[in-house]
């Protein structure tokens, strides 16, 4: 199963970079061919219309091309003022765009429908940035994403990361392989996978 990771952060000490490395990490563990994308790897300018109009950039192509190859994802979403980030959001709404008379992505659905979704999300805060991910599943659902019941946010983030970049607290860690381990199982249910 072919597992896309992402943060919706590009700061370089995010709390859910650092996050989705673990996640990537443990999918790999369950025997996942885990891709760790990086926002930050692609020039994506922030979306409107008149832009679209001038051609779609190329980093977005790249960006769905990414997002289509992998039937499987894990968001981690960091929570500005009690939501998702508006580079998360641009991201998507790029990624959801048609392109107009493109053989692949004239369709904006491609990208994004029948995908399995996990959220997590870290934050410094007591909730761990929960608010985010209740505002991201709405947007999920609604570009045809399935998203996993089990969901993670881990609170309290500035300690919860050892030296090496692992999470600290076992228990932790089994609330993010948890969540892994069950989009990999729908994914693989959803997409004909053993």
């Amino acid at each position: 199963m072919k597992l896309l990771v992402f943060a919706g952060s590009t700061r370089q000490q995010s709390f859910n970079r650092r996050l989705a490395a673990v996640a990537a990490g443990i999918g790999q563990e369950l025997g996942a061919q885990a891709t760790l994308l990086e926002l930050g790897d692609y020039d994506i300018p922030l979306y409107h219309a008149e832009l679209e109009a001038r051609g779609t950039p190329p980093d977005v192509i790249r960006l769905k091309e990414a997002m289509d190859a992998h039937p499987a994802w894990i968001v981690c979403s960091p929570e500005y003022n009690g939501s998702y980030t508006g580079l998360l959001k641009n991201a998507l709404d790029w990624a959801s765009s048609p392109v107009a008379g493109h053989p692949v992505w004239a369709d904006g659905a491609r990208p994004f429908g029948g995908k399995v979704v996990g959220m997590l999300s870290a934050s410094n805060g007591a909730l761990g940035g929960l608010r985010s991910q209740s505002h991201l599943a709405p947007l999920l659902i609604n570009l045809g994403c399935w998203l996993a019941p089990r969901q993670y946010a881990l609170a309290r983030a500035a300690s919860a990361f050892d030296e090496q970049g692992q999470l600290a607290d076992s228990a932790a860690r089994e609330q993010v392989q948890a969540v892994v381990q069950q989009v990999l199982w729908a994914a693989g249910r959803l997409h004909g996978a053993a």
